[in-house]
């Protein structure tokens, strides 16, 4: 199957358009930068609270529980990502 190298879409998909208002994209994508920027605040705690801990400020319960904390979510997103990236791979092996 060929696709229209300008438009990016099959051949006799021309008058299609997606169903929907349009936002659902805008507020997939919000998600994920939410998400991600979770994940991440998650890291920088982790990080502060080893640096307070090798300082001698800290408390080591705190900083492995921070430790904890971003290595799960960070493995949560990365399932996420393989997930969305199994879905899209069988999306685009399906025939129209």
């Amino acid at each position: 199957m060929s696709v229209d190298p300008i438009s990016g879409r099959p051949p006799g998909t021309e008058g299609i358009k997606p169903s929907g208002d349009g936002k659902g994209g805008e507020e997939f994508e919000r998600f994920l930068e939410e998400t991600i920027g979770k994940v991440a605040s998650l890291e920088k705690e982790a990080e502060t609270a080893i640096s307070n801990l090798t300082s001698g400020d800290g408390d080591i319960v705190e900083a492995m529980v921070a430790m904890q904390k971003a290595e799960i979510s960070f493995q949560v997103m990365l399932e996420v990502r393989n997930k969305l990236t199994a879905a899209y791979e069988e999306i685009m092996r399906m025939q129209l």
